[in-house]
């Protein structure tokens, strides 16, 4: 077989990079703007790590160093909504860190709990951030949990300005958005699949050097500490468990131009989907 030749390896090279460049395609729906913004205290408290805490003109800054890192947890719980906030991560060396914003029950049913988590990976200068983003129903986190990671890299620089991430949970499915632009669905097949028990919102800086960056190949240095995380423009509008009888979530789905947007950032910024790991034991997740 003839070996291709320099221009058209070259050409092949050009059209990939090029179809992950520009602007992402509109969504023509931004979900984000029917929400008004409100202020930290309003929603949340300071969960662990009071002193590595600050809230300053709207913005709370977080941060970890080789004594404690820092979390919050809102005041209420929710059976479904729109829970978004603007998050600016820190650059340079920021490998084992991770920065966090979830929803959860693990606190009320330990060993046993929901969650869905947009997580910030950090890593090492040169190398650009992974966002992961998972569901747990009913999981134990102890070595027996189900996982179903979808991992991205982003089509910005999330360490040089704040940009807007948002879990959007209704009683059909959970969407994943960055600026608006789904990442993800992950959609109701029953209630073996689905969390369908009220979550608190939490927000955290941890170290996770086991497993963050690389699969625990690079750790957290403390030589570079603290690492910092700042949140901003706190967006929660959702049924709360105490709402429930009388709140009418929003039913779900999405329009073709975010169907659009979403296959440009899957087909351009997808690094890893559960659901084609050939290491995963198909049976514990019948979604795929």
């Amino acid at each position: 077989m003839a070996k291709p030749s320099l221009f058209v390896l070259v050409f092949v090279l050009v059209m990939y990079l090029s179809s992950a460049q520009g602007p992402p395609p509109s969504p023509g729906y931004y979900p984000s703007s029917s929400v008004q913004s409100k202020g930290f205290s309003e929603y949340f408290a300071n969960l662990w790590g009071p002193q590595h805490q600050r809230l300053d003109q709207g913005t709370l800054t977080i941060w970890l160093d080789k004594t404690s890192g820092s979390g919050y947890k809102s005041l209420r719980s929710y059976l479904s909504g729109y829970f978004g906030v603007s998050v600016k991560l820190q650059s340079g060396y920021t490998a084992g860190v991770i920065t966090s914003f979830y929803l959860s029950n693990n606190q009320y049913f330990p060993g046993n709990h929901d969650e869905i988590d947009i997580e910030f990976l950090g890593t090492t200068p040169g190398k650009p951030y992974t966002l992961q983003t998972n569901v747990f129903i009913r999981g134990s986190g102890d070595g027996n949990v189900i996982g179903r990671e979808m991992k991205f890299h982003l089509w910005f620089d999330p360490t040089q300005d704040f940009h807007h991430y948002a879990i959007q949970w209704t009683p059909s499915d959970i969407i994943f958005l960055v600026d608006d632009i789904p990442i993800r669905r992950y959609t109701k097949m029953n209630d073996a699949t689905f969390p369908t028990r009220k979550m608190w919102i939490y927000g955290s800086i941890w170290d996770a050097s086991e497993w963050a960056t690389e699969d625990g190949k690079y750790k957290a240095d403390y030589e570079y500490q603290p690492f910092v995380s700042k949140y901003r423009n706190f967006k929660i509008s959702g049924c709360t468990a105490e709402a429930a009888e009388s709140c009418k979530g929003d039913s779900g789905g999405m329009s073709q131009e975010q169907y659009r947007a979403m296959e440009w950032v899957q087909s351009n910024y997808l690094v890893y989907d559960y659901c084609h790991d050939p290491k995963r034991d198909r049976t514990q997740i019948p979604e795929c």
